[in-house]
């Protein structure tokens, strides 16, 4: 197998570079690259890291899996990417510098752009067609907010437009299956409208599986900008799982012990609340973790010189997955991230 100038015989493993850009300055922009290419045939596991340049638990995971896994034992290959943004690593920075805007809102939806891309679309399109050539399965690995557990989120599978309905199911319980393996807690990527309006639409894992249609898992692994060795050890340990599901290793998945279990008993998506009701000083009253009902006070706001100002309730039953940065607050700020439960399917009809 060959990506880049990374090149694995059967059996063997290689490291090298993927050119992307040419930069206005020189010398070209270049993607670390690793290849571990099993003895016997198998399917490809597909792995990111640090899309956004201040993940550095997703970064460290992507980078270590290479040597965990024996070449002569393998079936099939793993392609891992640990640093997809280096702009983004060499100023600890979520986005790059090329355009200024997020680098995992440029990924090709199947739908042509009146705009052409420019540099990191550029960037994303060559990935994405190394992805859809080469992998079966994509693990996409990131970080996420404040104080944030682990968890995997996921994409609805859509139908109508490119695949049946009951393709589209085939897929969804292939993802399910993938991410029971991992060991995370697993929550549903956004309802599609808000979805859309974050631009989530263009992200790695939504255009992998609904525009490639190939098993793609964003893998969030705790608070941004360090490695936090416990859920770097969960990382590895899930990407381990998935190998094992998908008979590349042998062996059956094992309980990843040092993930987090899910506080509920019902599927959650993501969801942008709870927010302030109105300026101050976020003060709150529950743990990342921890499970909470409608209407249960998760916050309190209150005065620049103290006094309590109004109380933040959870909008729907579920948990809390993070907080934002910072303790000061406007009006309807986010001020922290919530998976709340989920009575939708897990497909959708898309046209």
């Amino acid at each position: 197998m060959e990506i880049g100038t990374a090149q694995a015989t059967p059996g063997d493993r290689d490291r090298g570079q993927l050119a992307v850009a040419e930069l206005p300055t020189g010398p070209t922009e270049a993607l670390p690259v690793a290849v571990v290419n099993g003895a016997h045939d198998g399917p490809t596991v597909w792995i990111h890291g640090a899309i956004h340049g201040d993940e550095a638990t997703g970064l460290a995971v992507a980078q270590d899996i290479v040597d965990r896994v024996s070449p002569a034992d393998l079936s099939g290959a793993v392609v891992s990417i640990p640093i997809v943004n280096p702009a983004g690593v060499r100023r600890n920075s979520r986005r790059s510098y090329y355009n200024k805007h997020d680098p995992n809102r440029h990924f090709p939806t199947g739908k042509d752009s009146v705009r052409p891309p420019r540099q990191q679309g550029l960037i994303n399109r060559e990935l994405f067609e190394h992805i859809e050539t080469h992998a079966d399965v994509m693990l996409d690995l990131h970080t996420a907010g404040v104080g944030s557990m682990p968890f995997l989120i996921r994409n609805r599978v859509s139908f109508g437009e490119t695949r049946s309905e009951a393709e589209a199911r085939r897929l969804s319980e292939t993802i399910d299956r993938l991410a029971a393996a991992y060991g995370l807690p697993s929550v549903l990527q956004y309802d599609p409208e808000l979805k859309s309006e974050l631009g989530l639409d263009k992200s790695t894992t939504n255009a992998v599986t609904n525009t490639a249609g190939i098993p793609a898992l964003t893998v969030e692994l705790g608070a941004h900008s360090v490695v936090n060795e416990t859920h770097r050890k969960a990382g590895v340990t899930g990407i381990e799982n998935v190998l094992k599901e998908l008979d590349m290793q042998s062996g059956e998945p094992t309980v990843n012990e040092h993930a987090p279990q899910s506080p509920v008993d019902f599927r959650v998506r993501r969801a942008g609340v709870p927010r302030a009701a109105t300026p101050g000083i976020v003060r709150f009253r529950c743990a990342v973790g921890e499970a909470v009902t409608t209407e249960q006070p998760v916050a309190d706001i209150v005065g620049p010189s103290g006094g309590h100002r109004a109380t933040v309730t959870a909008p729907a039953d579920g948990y809390m997955i993070g907080r934002r940065e910072g303790v000061a607050v406007y009006e309807n700020d986010r001020i922290a991230s919530m998976a709340t439960r989920d009575e939708g399917d897990t497909v959708r009809r898309v046209g």
